[in-house]
């Protein structure tokens, strides 16, 4: 089943499976998310969780037991009710809820995803978002002309896969002045990860028109991600990331991971905001 919000500037629509966000339209009805086109990715926006990224084959170890863990986790393959049931533990063995909030307020739509454990041992988790939102925007401007502009300068190397985990080379920042010129051939090998990042927002437009803004003030990691030709750009932070192709070990000991304490819950936001051309970036 799916659910549908609006404010007069956005309109939203969210389905049960994964709780994903499925359509963001502008005022004017025009998509700002890319439509799941399975040529290239079916996916739209899902929810990373438990991790973020793969494991070492697609497992992750608890107490030196192995339980099989899918890329980015089982969240975005559940099927939302009230919480996340027996059918988790199966994959990941801790007792907790998984809450999904969605709020548009005027040109905002905010996400909010709050895990509670509910059980008595620690609970390692991480949480990413993985908007894919359309590349060109709906305005008329070409492909070449968007890029994405970070708050700060982001002068740190980024990081990127190796077969699905993360790799151990750092890479020059591709960050230029605080932009990056999105092209195809930056994600030949898949994401751009930046795992020491300083900003906590981003800017995504043509350079005029309307823009997409992105802040997550709670989330220390961002991927930017897409494929050649397609027709979207992943904006995704993260906290955490892929497994370290030299890691092997306890999933509280990923780096990355935060840690739930029992009976304490820990959440993780996002606020995508749809500027009109000519509006304040700062309203």
């Amino acid at each position: 089943m799916d659910v549908s919000i609006a404010s007069s500037d956005l309109r939203v629509t969210v389905t049960e499976t994964g709780a994903e966000l499925v359509r963001l339209q502008d005022r004017d009805g025009r998509d700002l998310l890319w439509n799941g086109d399975p040529t290239f990715w079916a996916g739209h926006a899902p929810l990373l969780f438990p991790i973020v990224g793969s494991n070492k084959g697609d497992r992750i170890l608890v107490d030196g037991k192995a339980y099989p863990m899918p890329r980015h986790g089982i969240a975005r393959i559940s099927r939302f009710k009230q919480t996340l049931g027996e059918p988790t533990r199966l994959h990941y063995p801790f007792e907790f809820s998984l809450e999904i909030l969605y709020e548009v307020v005027g040109h905002a739509l905010e996400v909010r995803a709050t895990v509670t454990n509910t059980g008595d041992t620690a609970m390692p988790v991480s949480f990413g978002f993985h908007p894919a939102i359309c590349w060109p925007l709906p305005y008329g401007r070409p492909r070449h002309a968007h890029e994405i502009r970070f708050e700060q300068a982001e002068p740190f190397p980024v990081r990127r896969l190796e077969q699905g985990l993360l790799g151990q080379a750092r890479y020059k920042s591709p960050v230029v002045d605080g932009r990056l010129a999105l092209r195809d051939d930056l994600f030949d090998k898949d994401a751009v990860i930046f795992d020491q990042l300083l900003s906590r927002s981003v800017t995504y437009d043509a350079g005029s028109g309307p823009s997409i803004q992105v802040r997550f003030p709670e989330m220390p990691q961002l991927g930017i991600w897409s494929k050649a030709g397609a027709g979207f750009v992943c904006i995704e932070p993260w906290h955490g990331f892929a497994s370290p192709v030299d890691f092997d070990d306890d999933l509280l000991k990923k780096p990355g991971m935060a840690v739930v304490q029992p009976a304490s819950f820990k959440s993780f936001g996002m606020t995508i905001l749809w500027h009109a051309a000519g509006r304040s970036l700062a309203e």
